[in-house]
This record gives C-alpha cells, structure tokens and sequence, in this order.
C-alpha cells in the first residue's frame, strides 16, 4: 500500500493492523537504545593491546621523558602519524587530549573572545553592532549546535544536499551578511546524512574566505575521514590543498581525533591549522595547560603505527560496523519500502544512519518507540536550538546495539513510522 494513493478502507485497514502490532511490541518490555554513535563493547576491545604497548619505556622518539611536563602541542611522532589523517603539514599539526570537540570549543572560545590574529580580531568585539553568526548546514552535528549556543552564536541554517551543504546558499549569506564568523562542516560521511563533500563544494569552501570577513572561519570536522563501510567509498578532496591553492588557509581549522578508531573515552586528538592559527593557539592554550597526556599519544603512534596498520584497523571496525548497518537498512527496506512512508539511505561510511519521516511526525515516532521500550535521538537534535522546522528527521545510531537488538529496535522504529503516518493521513 502507498501512502500517497491509499484510500479510507485500506488506511483503516492499515491502522487496525499496525495498531495491533504496535501493541504486541510494547508488551515484549523491551528496553534498547539506538541514541549515540558510541562504538560496541567489540569496537573498543580491538584496541586492548594498546595497554601493554610501551612495556615500561616512556621515551619519545627523541628522548623526551614523557611521563613529565610540557609538550603544548604533543610529539613529533603524532604529529607526522595524524597529518596524514589531515593530509597537512607536520609542523601545522596541533594534538590535543582525548576529545576533538575539545579543541573545537576551544578554538571557538579563542576566537569569540581574545582573537585569533590579536585581541581587536575577536569575534565579540564590543565594537561589533552585530551578534556574531556561524552557518550550520542541517541536519547536522548537535554538539557543534550546542557549543555556538553556548558561547551565544547565532545560527543560520542552510539544507544538505547529496553533494554537502547548498553552497549557493551559504554564498548567499556570507555576501549578504557581514556578522558571519564561521561555518561548521563535516565534510566524510557527514553527521548523520552520511554525504560525501563533492570536489566542487570542497573547491567553494575554500573560496570562502576570499569573500568572507578576514575574521572568519571554517571549522573543518573530519571526524569520519577514515571510517569507511565499504572499500570503494567516496574519497573526499583535501581542504588543505584546496585553500593553498586559492591563498586562503588562514581560512579553515581542520578536526580529527581516535575516538571512534581505539578507545571513545580514552582517545587522541588533533587538528590541522596554518601557521598564524597555531601560533595564536598555542599562546592561549599556554594559560590553561601545560601539556596534554603524551603517554597515550606515545601509546596510539606505537599502536597505529602507519598509515597501511591505520586503515588495516579500520578494516576490523567496518567488519563489525557493516551487518549493523546492513541490518537497519534491510527492515527499513522490508517495512517501509519505496511506500512513501520515509526516506533514507545506506551511507558507506560513518555512524549514523539519516531518515525523514512525513512532516510533522518526528516527535510522534520518537514518542511512540520511546513507549515501546526504543529510545530514539531526540527529534529536532540534528538542527540548531533542537528544532526542526519540518519535525521530520530522525538520527539513526546503528554501531552499540548488537544486530539482534537492532534488528528488533529498527522494527519498532518503522511499524512507528507506518503507524504514525496511517494514523496523521486518517485525520488529515
């Protein structure tokens, strides 16, 4: 049955079936999750040997005791490990702690408040008539929603489409808007429509600050570029080569971190920055550190090692990573169909699956599952201030669940979605 063409005896029909079977699912007392993309108990044991790694010698490549102080912007062997990652410059290499969306508040705080080329660059310039703006491309990241809301950014949306953000439109608003300090992107696989940037947007972002304020900047977050599905999923272009080529790496901060790649809450993080960035960075991270954890640095480059035992490790995750994924998609595709009840699709790299129900029923399926014992992301979470003006997308998480588990919680999510929009069809 389509939705679009069913008639009043057979959506009748259709809510009294899935009504029944909706009932059948609360009664099995389930109690599962599919709200984050935290990587499974499984993920994270395979980097166990990690904890016996260095065998009692805490020396870096050149000497350096690690065990003591200093060290601002980490060793030199992360460094050359994770500009590969980057794809920039050793020395334009900062590593941080365990956690890339540190060093990206970080940067952000610097820049609002003490300046990245000085103290009058500062975004809240109490000179400035105007709030200070960031895009953000939706759906999107809701931790990078939260960090702009709580450092009082406005936000100003602009729509993903299949080959990144509408670039016509952040164009658009950059020329029209001079407020606008910063966009953020993720540009592999990105969180959750699991989009690939094509060459082209990479080519535009790299533009931008040829036509931005001097002040701006692109929060470049790759925090999937080497977690891939399928071994023929879609290179992404490098930013960094981008902005070199049209003068404007001053333009563009780029993330990255092990989170997803060793252990979640015990990773490694770095970023790739031009020269007069890092040096700005370097001075305000002197006043709140005096080095991050070398050790676990030294521990990772020993671990990881190479690029080819990186992405050889990669290979281990997207074996556990790809019949969760494959699962969702096949009830999804079983349950809904091409029936106009939803649409997604299966990215080859990432975490998160994307889907859009009919406007208006987000928070009626979130609900629905939540009473069925399926915990749901939040509706409204993938777009700034938690709304989402169409009340339609909802972020799959498929990586912690085993596949049994979501095989079972996808089945609930999709007869809530049939039964959400039989039932908004009827009183239509």
């Amino acid at each position: 049955m389509h939705i679009e063409t069913a008639d009043q005896a057979q959506l009748k029909s259709a809510e009294a079936t899935l009504s029944a079977r909706y009932a059948e699912l609360q009664a099995r007392g389930l109690s599962l999750d599919m709200t984050r993309g935290k990587p499974s108990p499984d993920q994270l044991s395979l980097s166990d040997a990690m904890e016996s790694i260095l065998n009692g010698n805490f020396k870096a490549d050149d000497g350096t005791d690690l065990r003591n102080y200093g060290g601002l912007d980490g060793i030199t062997e992360a460094k050359d490990l994770f500009a590969q990652i980057l794809e920039v410059p050793t020395d334009n290499v900062l590593i941080g702690g365990n956690a890339s969306l540190t060093l990206m508040y970080q940067s952000a705080l610097y820049a609002m408040h003490f300046g990245l080329n000085g103290a009058e660059s500062a975004w809240h310039n109490k000179a400035a008539a105007t709030p200070v703006r960031f895009i953000c491309p939706v759906p999107g990241y809701d931790r990078h929603f939260a960090i702009c809301d709580h450092l009082g950014i406005e936000m100003l949306t602009v729509p993903m489409t299949d080959t990144g953000p509408d670039m016509d439109a952040v164009e658009a608003l950059i020329d029209s808007d001079p407020s606008i300090r910063g966009i953020w992107a993720v540009p592999r696989f990105s969180n959750p429509t699991g989009v690939v940037y094509s060459d082209e947007t990479v080519d535009r972002f790299a533009q931008l600050g040829k036509r931005a304020h001097s002040e701006f900047r692109i929060f470049w977050d790759n925090a999937y570029a080497v977690h891939t599905l399928n071994a023929d999923a879609p290179q992404l272009k490098s930013i960094w080569a981008a902005c070199e080529a049209e003068g404007t790496l001053d333009s563009v901060l780029i993330f990255g971190s092990t989170s997803k790649v060793t252990y979640a809450g015990a990773g490694v993080a770095f970023m790739g920055a031009s020269t007069a960035n890092l040096k700005a960075l370097r001075h305000h991270l002197s006043f709140s550190t005096i080095g991050p954890d070398k050790v676990n640095m030294k521990r990772h480059t020993n671990f990881l090692r190479d690029m080819p035992t990186y992405l050889a490790h990669m290979e281990k995750h997207a074996a556990l990573l790809r019949p969760r994924f494959n699962k969702v998609n096949d009830v999804l595709t079983a349950e809904l169909g091409d029936d106009g009840y939803a649409q997604w699709h299966l990215p080859q790299g990432g975490y998160f699956i994307s889907l859009d129900t009919k406007p208006g029923l987000a928070q009626t399926v979130v609900d629905m599952a939540a009473a069925a014992g399926v915990k749901l992301t939040p509706a409204g979470a993938t777009f700034p201030y938690g709304k989402d003006p169409a009340n339609s997308n909802l972020r799959i998480a498929p990586s912690f669940p085993s596949v049994a588990d979501l095989e079972t919680a996808t089945e609930v999510l999709a007869v809530c979605v049939k039964l959400a929009t039989v039932r908004q069809k009827l009183n239509g």
